[in-house]
């Protein structure tokens, strides 16, 4: 038998330049069946070898990224190459641009063996030429918005003339007032160290009644509550001020002190009420409570204000300036009763 034909000088490297492109690269019969793809064509249109020797229409790079059939007849009856440009390829979010070139393959003998599809991926010039006309069309709306702001810029400069004109005179205004601040300053200093006198000077007089006071307005709400009231309910200024009164979870029944109150900010003079109570140590003891009216500066009505005495045991204490026990909440006042020396101290 005749040995094979041995093959062409350089036929490896010609595989292997084939095979490495830089771009992606497609041999084809005249009968169309696929002989050939290179590396970038199999990774670009996910080709296996498997797919080597099939019908180019059975596979989708016969109809994508475009038709291809129609292109290889004008190729094959022209039989001069076929430039295909700007080709657009929707994979993923993203388009991609292609320049396919479609070559015939002739023999040396003039026979017409198949053809060379080549996709030469264009997408970065293609965007830098969008680029480009996207920039043009920027760079003339961008002249002309110069312009207008050219004209712009002069009006605003006679404007900012006048306007410097209105701030120099604004300053002097400003400097002015700022005189009239500092004075109106000074004066709100000084009452405020007034006022503060005054609130100490308050403060000591309610720490030095022997009584726990307490001071609500027209809707019962604490204003103030003094050191004694504190010591004797074990709660402190800043936990019930502002609290309704009758919310007090103390050891006195608040409850019973809603109708004297009323009756106070109504008008009605108020009658000393002594009621059995529990102080913040637990100890039983005898409450004094006496409401006054806190008159305003037209000596309207404007709160009540609240003295509690705690006596020990359960006794009612003599009312000043009487021979009679002070009533009990649910009892009826005895005609006359013995007097008594009034425990004044207060637990504490």
């Amino acid at each position: 038998p005749t040995p094979p034909a041995p093959d062409p000088p350089h036929a490896d490297m010609r595989s292997l330049g084939f095979e490495l492109g830089t771009s992606a690269q497609i041999l084809l019969d005249v009968g169309g069946k696929l002989m050939a793809a290179n590396h970038h064509a199999r990774s670009l249109f996910g080709l296996t070898t498997r797919d080597i020797g099939k019908q180019v229409q059975d596979l989708e790079l016969s109809y994508r990224p475009l038709e291809l059939r129609s292109r290889l007849d004008a190729l094959y009856a022209e039989r001069h190459p076929v430039a295909v440009r700007g080709v657009d390829w929707l994979r993923g979010p993203e388009a991609t641009w292609f320049d396919v070139l479609f070559h015939p393959i002739i023999s040396r003998a003039g026979v017409l063996e198949g053809s060379s599809v080549t996709f030469v991926d264009v997408t970065p010039q293609h965007r830098l030429q969008d680029e480009l006309q996207s920039s043009r069309v920027q760079l003339e709306t961008a002249y002309e918005e110069l312009q207008s702001a050219v004209e712009e810029l002069e009006t605003t400069n006679e404007e900012l003339q006048s306007t410097n004109e209105e701030l120099e005179t604004t300053n002097e205004e400003l400097q002015s007032t700022n005189e009239e601040l500092e004075t109106i300053n000074d004066e709100l200093r000084q009452r405020t160290i007034e006022l503060n006198e005054s609130n100490n000077f308050l403060e000591a007089i309610l720490t030095s009644l022997n009584s726990a006071v307490v001071v609500v307005d027209r809707d019962v709400r604490i204003q103030v509550w003094n050191r004694h009231a504190q010591e004797l309910w074990g709660l402190r200024p800043d936990e019930v001020e502002g609290e309704h009164l009758m919310n007090l979870d103390i050891g006195l029944p608040v409850e019973r002190l809603h109708q004297p109150i009323r009756a106070c900010l109504a008008g009605e003079p108020g009658q000393p009420l002594s009621m059995p109570a529990v102080n913040r140590r637990g100890r039983a003891i005898n409450c004094v409570v006496r409401v006054t009216p806190l008159l305003g500066t037209e000596d309207d009505v404007i709160g009540v204000i609240v003295l509690m005495d705690a006596h020990d045991g359960v006794t009612a204490p003599v009312a000043p300036g009487t021979d009679e026990a002070v009533p009990t909440e649910g009892s009826e006042a005895p005609a006359s009763s013995p007097s008594g020396e009034r425990d004044g101290s207060t637990d504490s």
